[in-house]
């Protein structure tokens, strides 16, 4: 992997781990960090030993929003000129599996990082929330658009528009997240979840995943039509002779993501 300055990144049981890394800002994420966070991820994608990709953040926040220091004297024209959320975009191509560990805070920027996992574990005190319109300003990285698309638009309004922060216990009934875990064991279920995932087909994983992120964006019919040529096509794959045929012989299957 290569060195990063705000973001610690590890490998080990078939799991690739990227942890922000600046606990004394609360992992605020500045233009740099965006930049290590997608190449990590990418590098993760690319990496054959690597099945689930784990998100978390150092200290006692997953991330408290975008570092408002580096983008207070920025200009409209500054903003376009940058293009910076190009960068966020990056993020969709992953086709692993992307599982967000998140304790302490999840607020703007960070929240808008949190959606763009596949699936996000809690610990039971965090809180999320969306406070950009106390700053004058707005999500910016996807959080109008994710969110609605989550939760729908009266709740989705209700977060974006009132700035509050909410429990994860709220994120929780509202389908923001998959699980409410207790704080001390957040990491420890979240890796253990993500071992399962690793166990299985590595190329069902991938396809699975593209096709419910079609479901997102395409009516019923096209999200229909994107599935079945995925079925089809896993039927080209080592894995599924491997899988049906040790159904059949009663034996556990040794998938190997051909």
């Amino acid at each position: 992997m290569s060195k990063h300055e705000y973001i610690a990144v590890s490998e080990r049981d078939g799991l690739g781990f990227i942890e922000l890394n600046r606990p004394k800002v609360l992992n605020a994420i500045n233009r740099p960090m965006v930049s290590e966070i997608v190449e990590a991820f990418e590098e993760f994608d690319r990496n054959d030993n690597v099945k689930v990709i784990i998100l978390s953040g150092k200290g006692r926040a997953f991330a408290a929003g975008a570092d408002i220091d580096e983008m207070s004297e920025d200009g409209a024209i500054d903003l376009e000129l940058l293009n910076q959320f190009t960068e966020w975009d990056r993020l969709a191509w992953i086709k692993k599996p992307i599982i967000g560990a998140v304790q302490g805070f999840a607020l703007g920027g960070g929240f808008e990082l949190a959606l763009c996992c596949d699936m996000l574990f809690a610990a039971e005190d965090a809180s999320f929330g969306f406070p950009e319109v106390n700053l004058g300003v707005m999500p910016g990285a996807g959080g109008t658009q994710r969110l609605t698309k989550l939760i729908g638009k009266s709740r989705a309004m209700e977060w974006l528009l009132s700035g509050d922060r909410f429990t994860a216990l709220q994120a929780l009934e509202w389908g923001v997240i998959n699980r409410a875990i207790a704080p001390e064991l957040l990491m420890e279920e979240t890796e253990k979840f993500a071992k399962k995932l690793a166990s299985k087909p590595p190329l069902s994983i991938r396809l699975i995943k593209e096709s419910v992120h079609k479901a997102v964006d395409y009516s019923l019919y096209e999200g229909m039509q994107y599935e079945r040529k995925n079925f089809y096509l896993l039927f080209a794959s080592e894995d599924q002779k491997e899988g049906m045929k040790a159904f059949v012989e009663k034996r556990k299957p040794h998938f190997k993501g051909k």
